[in-house]
This record gives C-alpha cells, sequence and structure tokens, in this order.
C-alpha cells in the first residue's frame, strides 16, 4: 500500500477517537424532533457507535487521500499548472464520491447505533439486524445523498486546507537536517489550517447531513400487522427518501432545523480535522511526501491561481 493510503487510515481513526463524544451529541441533535424537550441531549456513552467508524472511516480517509491525491496529480498535468485551486476542488470532489462505497454503509451504522435505545449496543448487532431485514441494499440506504454530501463536502475541505496554508507564510525553511525542526515549526500552521478545513467542509454541507441523519435513522423494523394477506412475506418497510424527509423537517421547524447541531459540529470539526491533518503531514513528513514540506518549496514560486 501507498504511504498516502497508511496516513490517511491512521489519521482517520484517530479523528474518529477524538470526535465520537461530540459526534454522538451531534446526531442526537439532528434526528431529534421539534416535540423532544429541549436539553434531554446528554452524553451517555462518549464510546457508542464507535466501532464501526473507527474502521469504517479509517478505510475511509485512506481512500480519500489516494483518490484525491491521484486526482490532483492528475488533474494539474491536464491543465499543465501547480496546485490551481479549481483542480484542488475538483479532486477533492472526485475523492470524496469515491468514499461512498464506504461511507454510507459506515455513517448508516453509526447513527443506528448512536440513536440506539438500547444500552450499550455494538456495532455488529446494529449491521447484523440491517442484514436480516434489506440485506446488502440496506446497508447503502440513504447512499444518494451521503454522495451528494461528500462530494460536495471534501471538494470544500481540501480546497480551504491548500487555500489557507498558501495564504499562511511558512515558518521554516529548509535547512540541511533532517527536517524535525521544520515540521515542528509547521505544526500550528497545520494544525489551524486543518481545522480551519474542518469547519468550512461542515458548514458548507450541513442541511445535507440534516437530512442524511433523518433518513438513516428512520425506525427500521416494520409494523407487526402490516401484511395480513401474504404472512409469509415481511411488510413493506415504507420508509421516506431523502427528499420526503427534508420536505416534513421543513414544516417542522423551518429553516433553522437543518441547521441544529451546526454548533456542536463546528467545534467537533476543528478539533478532529486539526488532529488529523498533523498525524496525516507527520506520517508523510517521515517518508518525505508530506503537503507542509512540499509548501516550503513552492510558497514563493507556486502561487495558487
Amino acid at each position: 500500500m501507498s504511504a498516502d493510503f497508511w496516513a490517511g487510515y491512521i489519521s482517520g481513526a484517530a479523528g474518529i477517537v477524538v470526535g465520537n463524544p461530540l459526534d454522538l451529541i451531534k446526531v442526537r441533535l439532528q434526528a431529534q424532533s421539534a416535540a423532544s424537550s429541549r436539553g434531554q441531549v446528554r452524553l451517555q456513552n462518549a464510546a457508542t457507535g464507535t466501532a464501526a467508524p473507527i474502521l469504517g472511516y479509517g478505510a475511509l480517509n485512506a481512500l480519500l487521500f489516494v483518490s484525491y491525491n491521484r486526482s490532483e496529480a492528475a488533474l494539474n498535468r491536464a491543465l499543465s499548472t501547480h496546485r490551481s485551486l479549481w483542480a484542488t476542488w475538483l479532486a477533492g470532489a472526485l475523492g470524496g464520491l469515491s468514499t461512498w462505497v464506504v461511507s454510507t454503509p459506515t455513517e448508516l451504522v453509526k447513527c443506528r447505533a448512536q440513536m440506539s435505545t438500547t444500552p450499550a449496543v455494538s456495532s455488529w448487532t446494529i449491521v447484523r439486524q440491517i442484514w436480516r431485514t434489506d440485506g446488502l441494499r440496506g446497508l447503502y440506504f440513504g447512499g444518494i445523498v451521503t454522495a451528494l454530501r461528500d462530494s460536495i463536502g471534501y471538494g470544500f475541505y481540501f480546497w480551504t486546507y491548500e487555500l489557507a496554508t498558501s495564504r499562511w507564510p511558512s515558518s521554516s525553511r529548509p535547512d540541511g537536517d533532517d527536517g524535525a525542526v521544520s515540521l515542528r515549526h509547521e505544526a500550528p500552521r497545520v494544525l489551524l489550517c486543518g481545522g480551519l478545513a474542518g469547519i468550512v467542509t461542515w458548514a458548507s454541507v450541513f442541511p445535507l447531513d440534516v437530512i442524511k441523519t433523518r433518513v438513516q435513522t428512520q425506525p427500521w423494523s416494520p409494523a407487526p400487522e402490516a401484511s395480513p394477506l401474504m404472512p409469509g412475506r415481511p411488510p413493506a418497510l415504507g420508509r421516506l427518501g431523502a427528499l420526503q424527509v427534508a420536505r416534513e423537517a421543513f414544516r417542522e421547524g423551518g429553516l433553522r432545523v437543518f441547521f441544529r447541531g451546526l454548533t456542536v459540529c463546528s467545534i467537533r470539526a476543528f478539533v478532529v480535522n486539526a488532529v488529523q491533518w498533523a498525524i496525516y503531514e507527520w506520517l508523510m513528513h517521515d517518508v518525505g511526501q508530506g503537503r507542509a514540506q512540499k509548501a516550503v518549496f513552492e510558497a514563493d514560486s507556486m502561487p495558487m491561481e
């Protein structure tokens, strides 16, 4: 496997461990109805729904960075330019779209685990339940809105990080040593730019994420009395699609409902993505491929377009 695959995997898994408690609150805020009592969202178990994201999001992040890096290089070659912001956004969107095969089932299992009323329900129990009820198709319920969220969001993710790092002058220059000093001096820049990228990403797609959460946390079990004429077959599940969920949410609380939980999400996004970018840069730095290293050499001669 390539260096960016493993750097992406490890940084993605670390981000989930750091951000899961706030993610738990965010999902419950997004999914609760207006009729729910205010102040009822509590951090009951910070580990709830963690297993699936750690495995799934590690793989997702690895696929994301590999796809993004390859797409950006190909687009820049085609445009005969270096680090174009347009190429960066498009490469990020392509990278985000490529993660759909992993992100949809991971998000589905995570959200259902976080909304479960059963104490200490495991991700594997939820996977088995979904598989028995709806098979493989059930694991990709809400896939269209997830793919749309990821492609738009990750386009802005890499776009913001590249823009921020290009506008923030590097605090170090290559000095002929092993690079440790330069990396240490770059840490504040990477942490702040990574955190900013996370906030911008979620702000750009938060209404889509609210819809996705509500789609994927709909009741899964069919009503037992729904199929009197065909007792040998399970009744239709009757879950709503993304557009129907969006209309219902708007009728329930207007535009404000699509931004419920944004503050918590923004705090989580800053912390998680600062950590992820720092770990990714550190791991890539060890093999001489870090973005911060490249920025040191390119900042003056390769301005962003």
